[in-house]
């Protein structure tokens, strides 16, 4: 390696990234490949190779790394003496921020000489941070495949057409405003994604892309596109959605191949009749022909704005100085009142699972939604920009408020909110007003009534109970400062059942807190009402605590011999001089702070998690419980023993206090004999107490002992849904906004580890697969195991290209909810059954794998082809039967 490394000037950098286990990286090497993306420290490994095996280093013909490595830069100086080089895979977004989302590489170039890679056909860079394209790239003479979506150009060098044997290009996600006029020349080119950039303008040129069967110019700011996409024959697929289109060329219609037009989410005004008529063209969200209904009553006063109806599969939205109106197949809406923005903006949104390490709720918070992310973030909108969000209605949780929380980079804060109810529709929505875009979420919480405390004094009423006030006297302070109280009312009920003391009682729980640091100048007179059943005339002194909690609840100080009580004959009233938790008590017990604290944490909204585990001796039943969240780790680890089932990650974010109905569908029967089970739904009401605890055994109604019993529980925040929606059968999430979630439950016996069994697969059985024919050579299962290996998240796309259905993919997906293995085994192994008499089915995998961008994985399977082609021949001539090609098929027979 030294006297290699010292004419490449690579000595230090391979001594600097090669330290230790260098067994461990050896491992890494599997023939002719090299899968380093799935290594924290990848790049590491692949130097340890390099010193120690060289040889086998400079064979590598597929090779995979992460860019979110920081020995990045020394790999890529070796990378140009792998000369056999011909899958090349350098990926950024394996790595997320704390909000979940893909980080970007930190790739910014690549070497000069990697041009020198005269077998390079497959280049993948994308979530990376290039600005331009890395001229050694142009000299490429093999590439065939480029991907370079999620990056920072802004434009293609003038002479991107050189790359003369180009197939597939994707550049989608970037910032690019115009193409090269040589774009032209790729003469070849099969399939181009400019999607969701900042294209303005589209060169003639285009038209030259005789090969082009389809193009996405979708997600842009294009006003018009030229007549030349008439020429482009081949096309079969045309993605124009989301642009600011006012009309196209009536040509398109003639595109002989042309299947599927998509001209949603437009300016479109003028559509010539024959595009407006043809079965394949989409138009929906511009202001034609619009069929959805007319805008609600309180949306009149917007005036004709354009309304953009977005579909589930969608993620973006363009806005122009005009303004519009945006509906989300998941029922948030948006208001972009006119000259909102001065040019068009692109708007990026997307909902997503409330991470407990970011979203801090509040004491006693509820969380109602999902958070909605919308990017770009931070932008600053001329006017206010209106947000409504439907939201589960907290029915069982009385004497509440409803508000919009949103991110202000540093901490959540709570926007001025205003909520509905739909009449029709019965659905609560929250209405907000923003000039900046971040994170959202609908949460509940207790009342807040706040006032500003100026020198002179005031007077602050609680809106939850009348007689809780609180007396600011004449100069208590010398700036002004805003003051907030919440109250938590408690019913003697609960302290009696939490306390087991029937003489227990409680005033309401007072929560006060300014925006200074500094104590009142004067002592503030605060107004407590006296604890149920207790007044003046039967007041016993010794008997009545007051509290003191800190800011945080965790303690509770008994400060009744700290301060002057006054009474009326239904209140308490005293003074202090800083604010904080305040709780007034009435019982015989002698020290009251250990129960106290027992009482708030009871009432204190605790996330708990939902799990449902499988018996592993017993795989028809299937214990559902619900645990607080600290609890979840070693009730699993309790439970796994006897059950099987998902990991933590699969688990159900509930509150609780939450009232829940489970509706269970599909051939699962609940043990009627529970007393809570009414007509196959349970109600019940979640809390962190083990003892509270609820469990639900699920069993098969039928002895079913070869088949695999299925089913599902749906869980429902308030009212029970008239009708189990459709979706229930096969999505996770619906867009009920009452539905919380679906949770899969399939009961078939033990499901194997990949290569155990590879015959066996989610509960079925498969023959032994032989994909081919002799004189080519056959796929078995242990090469389409191989091949599922190195899929990764692009199945879905190389399903639907095999020709799976929509329908299928979906219900593979929804099957293997999580899992990604099995997702891509059930989708493989579906196909080839499907397809195992097809003597052509091996080309139609490779084509596929081609078509969605794996050139890769359509090269391995080519390299297995070929080597079952020289098997058969020297089995052919071994037994000598070689022979004339005019015979060549009988004798093939006869083999």
């Amino acid at each position: 390696l030294q006297k290699m490394a010292e004419p490449l000037g690579l000595r230090d950098k391979c001594r600097e990234g090669a330290l230790g286990a260098p067994a461990l990286a050896a491992s890494c090497l599997a023939d002719n490949r090299l899968n380093l993306d799935v290594y924290l420290d990848g790049c590491r490994r692949f130097l340890q190779l390099f010193e120690g095996q060289q040889g086998e280093v400079l064979q590598v013909e597929f090779l995979r790394l992460s860019s979110n490595d920081r020995l990045l830069g020394t790999t890529l100086d070796i990378l140009p003496h792998l000369k056999h080089l011909k899958s090349l895979v350098i990926k950024g977004g394996h790595a997320r921020d704390e909000f979940g989302s893909c980080q970007h590489g930190s790739l910014t170039s690549l070497p000069a000489d990697m041009g020198n890679l005269k077998c390079l056909t497959h280049l993948d860079l994308t979530f990376n941070s290039l600005s331009t394209l890395p001229s050694c790239i142009l000299h490429l003479s093999s590439l065939r495949v480029l991907l370079v979506s999620h990056n920072r150009l802004v434009a293609l060098p003038e002479d991107f057409g050189s790359l003369s044997k180009l197939t597939f290009f994707s550049a989608m996600k970037n910032q690019l405003k115009d193409l090269p006029r040589s774009i032209g020349d790729l003469a070849v080119l099969q399939d181009l994604d400019l999607s969701e950039n900042a294209l303005e303008f589209i060169p003639e040129e285009v038209g030259n892309l005789h090969n082009c069967t389809e193009l996405d110019l979708s997600g842009n700011r294009l006003s018009s596109i030229p007549d030349s996409l008439a020429n482009l024959k081949c096309l079969r697929r045309l993605h124009l959605h989301s642009n600011l289109l006012v009309t196209v060329p009536a040509s398109l219609a003639s595109l002989p191949n042309l299947s599927r037009l998509d001209l949603q989410n437009n300016c479109l005004r003028a559509v010539p009749p024959e595009i407006q008529t043809s079965p394949f063209v989409r138009l929906r969200g511009n202001p034609l022909g619009e069929t959805e209904p007319p805008p609600q009553a309180d949306e009149s006063s917007a005036g004709r704005l354009q309304r953009l109806f977005l579909s589930s599969g969608e993620d973006s939205f363009t806005v122009t100085s005009e303004g519009c109106k945006v509906v989300l197949a998941c029922g948030i809406r948006f208001y972009f009142p006119p000259r909102a923005v001065s040019d068009p903006l692109h708007i990026y949104f997307r909902t997503l699972a409330p991470d407990p390490q970011c979203v801090k709720l509040r004491h006693h918070d509820v969380l109602l939604s999902r958070v909605l992310e919308l990017q770009p973030h931070g932008v600053k909108f001329q006017q206010e920009v209106q947000i409504s969000m439907p939201y589960a209605s907290p029915q069982t949780l009385h004497q509440r408020e409803v508000v919009v929380r949103t991110f202000s980079w540093q901490s959540w804060s709570d926007l001025r909110t205003r909520v509905e109810q739909k009449r029709k529709s019965k659905k609560h929505v929250a209405h907000c007003s923003v000039l900046h875009f971040s994170w959202f979420l609908v949460v509940s919480r207790l009342v807040q009534n706040e006032c500003k405390v100026p020198t002179e004094g005031t007077l602050l009423f609680s809106s939850v109970d009348p007689n809780i006030k609180v007396t600011f006297p004449p100069g208590v302070t010398e700036q002004t400062r805003t003051v907030k109280m919440q109250v938590l009312p408690v019913s003697a009920g609960e302290i009696e059942q939490i306390t087991a003391d029937a003489g227990c009682r409680a005033s309401p729980l007072l929560c006060l807190s300014q925006d200074s640091l500094v104590d009142f100048l004067r002592p503030v007179r605060i107004q407590l009402p006296l604890p149920p059943g207790v007044t003046g005339i039967n007041l016993d002194q010794s008997r009545l605590h007051l509290l003191h909690g800190d800011l945080e609840g965790q303690t509770w100080n008994d400060i009744t011999s700290q301060v002057v009580l006054e009474f009326t004959h239904l209140c308490a009233v005293f003074e202090v001089t800083h604010f904080s938790w305040y709780w007034l008590w009435y019982t015989t017990k002698t020290y009251i702070g250990g129960i106290a604290k027992k009482v708030y944490e009871r009432l204190r909204m605790y996330q708990v998690n939902f799990i449902a585990l499988q018996r592993k001796k017993d795989p028809e039943q299937v214990l559902l419980q619900c645990v607080p969240k600290h609890k979840v780790d070693p009730v699993l680890k309790k439970l796994q023993d006897r059950y099987r089932g998902p990991e933590p990650s699969d688990i159900v974010e509930m509150f609780e206090g939450e009232q829940f109905f489970a509706a269970f569908e599909g051939g699962i029967s609940i043990d009627m004999d529970r007393p809570d089970c009414v007509d196959g739904r349970l109600s019940f009401t979640f809390y962190s107490h083990l003892k509270n605890m609820k469990e639900i055994y699920v069993t098969s109604p039928v002895d079913r002992k070869d088949q695999a019993v299925k089913g599902q529980v749906s869980f429902y925040r308030g009212a029970v849904p008239e009708s189990i929606p459709e979706e229930a059968s096969r999505r996770r999430r619906g867009p009920d906004s009452l539905w919380l979630v679906t949770l899969p439950i399939k009961l078939p016996r033990l499901k194997p580890r990949w290569g155990e069994n590879p015959g066996a697969l989610n509960g079925f059985s498969f023959p032994p697969l032989n994909l081919g024919n002799a004189e080519t050579g056959y796929l078995t299962q242990a090469n389409l195991l191989s091949i599922a290996r190195r899929v990764g998240a692009d199945w879905q796309t190389i399903g639907l290209n095999l020709g799976l259905t929509y329908q299928q993919i979906e219900r593979i997906g929804y099957n293997h909810r999580e899992d990604l293995d099995k997702q891509i085994l059930d989708m493989l192994f579906s196909w080839a059954q499907q397809n195992s008499e097809d003597p052509d089915c091996v080309n139609k995998l490779i084509t596929a794998m081609k078509e969605s961008g794996r050139q890769d994985i359509a090269d391995e399977v080519e390299t297995i082809i070929e080597l079952g082609r020289q098997k058969y021949r020297e089995s052919i001539r071994r037994v000598g039967l070689e022979q004339d090609s005019s015979t060549e098929d009988s004798a093939i027979a006869v083999v």
